[in-house]
């Protein structure tokens, strides 16, 4: 495992415990040589990941599009920057830089990156780890309804498995290393 996608939240969130995990993940990332990919922006817990990932003197690589370039003031001190057109753009990039992808909280467009690397998982377009480090409890609401989307047999478990759920950086990298994929075959 080389680089990891880290999408998380362009603020800090409520709770202090999501910028500290923020910060865990970082020093969890460069202690294992591992290259941050992330939406390039300096604030929030995006800011934090990545400051924390170069202070521990690791790498950090930002994608953003030029629409937001300036929105989410971009990180300046990063490894590299890549800006592209498009959201479109900067998610495809994203996806072929990396070996796995990890969420952090976030609102929505946390979310859509998570579930479109995941949904791409679930029809084979990718082979690699999708996982949700659990700060604070944040997703256990988004647990429940996987586990009611499986009752109403929505999702198949083998593809709820797919999505790697921790309260630990270094717990969900360790289960990364040994991920496999599922079958392919939707209907079974």
């Amino acid at each position: 495992m080389k680089r990891v996608a880290v999408y998380c939240g362009s603020s800090l969130g409520a709770s202090e415990a999501y910028k500290t995990g923020a910060i865990h993940l970082g020093k969890e990332l460069a202690k294992r040589n591992i290259t941050l990919v992330y939406g390039g922006s300096s604030i929030g817990l995006m800011g934090a990941v990545a400051d924390t990932v170069l202070e521990e003197g690791g790498q950090a690589i930002g994608v953003i599009p030029k629409l937001l370039e300036e929105r989410e003031i971009s990180h300046k001190g990063l490894t590299e920057l890549i800006t592209v057109e498009t959201m479109h753009e900067r998610k495809a990039k994203m996806a072929d830089l990396v070996d796995g992808f990890v969420v952090l909280p976030g609102g929505t467009g946390t979310l859509e990156e998570f579930f479109e690397v995941f949904t791409w998982g679930q029809i084979g377009l990718h082979k690699k780890p999708c996982g949700l480090l659990n700060i604070n409890h944040y997703y256990d609401p988004l647990i429940s309804l996987f586990n009611h989307m499986i009752d109403q047999k929505f999702l198949q478990e083998k593809f709820r498995k797919m999505a790697i759920i921790e309260e630990e950086p270094a717990a969900l990298l360790d289960k990364f290393l040994n991920y496999q994929a599922p079958s392919i075959k939707v209907f079974e």
